[in-house]
C-alpha cells in the first residue's frame, strides 16, 4: 500500500472514531475499554496458563484475566434485577475470575471460562447476599440457595409480596423441595428492610429509634479497672513463662497459648517424647505458672 493510501485510510478511521458518541458513564467507559482485550484462542490460553502455572508469570495471568473480562459482564448482567450497582457486581465477578486463574489447571482439557464461571458466580452471589441487608439473610449454604431460587420461582409464578397466601407458600415449597416454613422465613428475611436508628419515631420529631436502645456497656470506671486487671494478668503470665524451662515453655506455648494448639501426640513427635511424658511436663509447667500467678496476686 502506498503512503498516500495509508494516510487516506488513517484519516477515514480517525474520522469514524470521532463520529462515535463518547462514553458517558463508568459502565460505558468500562465496556469500551474491554474491546482492547481480544478473546484468546485455545492454544494461546493454554500456553499462557501453563506459563503461569509453572513460572507464576504475572504478565501471563494478567492476559488470562483481561481476555475474559467480557464474560464476567455477561454473567453479572444475569443479576441486574437485585437493585445493586452493576459495576459493583462486575468487580466482584472479576475477583472471582482472578481466583479461578490462580487455580486453573490447563491440562484438564477445558477452557478457562468453563472453570471460572463457578468462581465468578460464587463471588457475585456472595456480594448480593451481604449487600441485601445489614442482617444476613442466608447464613448456611442451603439458605443461600433458597434465597436465589425463591426469588426466581416467585417471578415465574407471577407472585408479589402483597398476593402471597398460605396456598402460595405451599406451592412455592413444593416447587423448591423445601418446607413451607423455610419458604415463609426466607420470604420474610428478603422482604425486611434495614432501619436507620437515627430515623425519627412517627409522630415525634425529637425522638429517634436510638433513644429506645438500652446501653448495657460498662461504665468508664469498670472499663479502666478491667484493663488494669488484664494488664496484671499479662505481666504475670509473662513472668510465669520466663520461670519455665525451655521445653516446658515450648509445650505451654504450643499446647495452651496457640490459636491452633498442637496435640500431645504432635508435640511428642517434635520433642521425641511419648504422649504421656508430654502430658506430665505440661501438668508440671501449669503448676509452676499457677504458683507464680498466686505470688503476684493474680486471680485465675
Amino acid at each position: 500500500m502506498s503512503e498516500e493510501a495509508k494516510e487516506d485510510v488513517e484519516e477515514k478511521e480517525e474520522s469514524f472514531n470521532k463520529s462515535l458518541p463518547a462514553p458517558t458513564t463508568s459502565m460505558e467507559r468500562y465496556l469500551t475499554e474491554l474491546s482492547n482485550y481480544p478473546v484468546l484462542s485455545r492454544e494461546e490460553e493454554y500456553k499462557l496458563a501453563m506459563r503461569y502455572r509453572k513460572k507464576r508469570d504475572l504478565d501471563s495471568a494478567r492476559k488470562l484475566v483481561t481476555s475474559n473480562l467480557r464474560f464476567v459482564v455477561r454473567i453479572a448482567n444475569e443479576y441486574r434485577n437485585y437493585g445493586l450497582n452493576p459495576m459493583d457486581l462486575i468487580q466482584e465477578g472479576n475477583i472471582g475470575l482472578m481466583q479461578a486463574v490462580k487455580r486453573f489447571d490447563p491440562t484438564k482439557g477445558y477452557r478457562l471460562i468453563s472453570y471460572a464461571v463457578w468462581w465468578i458466580r460464587a463471588y457475585i452471589q456472595n456480594y448480593i447476599i451481604k449487600s441485601w441487608s445489614l442482617v444476613k439473610v442466608g447464613t448456611t449454604q442451603a439458605q443461600r440457595k433458597l434465597f436465589y431460587k425463591l426469588r426466581s420461582e416467585k417471578q415465574k409464578m407471577d407472585l408479589t409480596d402483597e398476593t402471597l397466601s398460605a396456598e402460595d407458600y405451599k406451592n412455592l415449597a413444593k416447587e423448591l423441595g423445601v418446607s413451607d416454613q423455610a419458604v415463609i422465613d426466607m420470604d420474610r428475611r428478603m422482604g425486611g428492610k434495614d432501619l436507620s436508628l437515627d430515623t425519627e419515631v412517627k409522630g415525634d420529631r425529637d425522638i429517634t429509634h436510638l433513644d429506645f436502645l438500652v446501653d448495657d456497656l460498662s461504665n468508664q470506671e469498670e472499663i479502666v479497672t478491667r484493663a488494669q486487671e488484664e494488664d496484671e494478668v499479662k505481666k504475670g503470665l509473662e513472668a510465669a513463662l520466663k520461670s519455665l524451662k525451655e521445653r516446658e515453655r515450648f509445650i505451654i506455648e504450643n499446647r495452651i497459648l496457640k490459636d491452633n494448639p498442637l496435640t500431645l501426640e504432635e508435640l511428642g513427635k517434635k520433642l521425641k517424647l511419648s504422649r504421656e511424658r508430654v502430658r506430665q511436663i505440661e501438668n508440671s509447667a501449669l503448676k509452676k505458672i499457677k504458683t507464680v500467678l498466686e505470688k503476684r496476686g493474680v486471680n485465675q
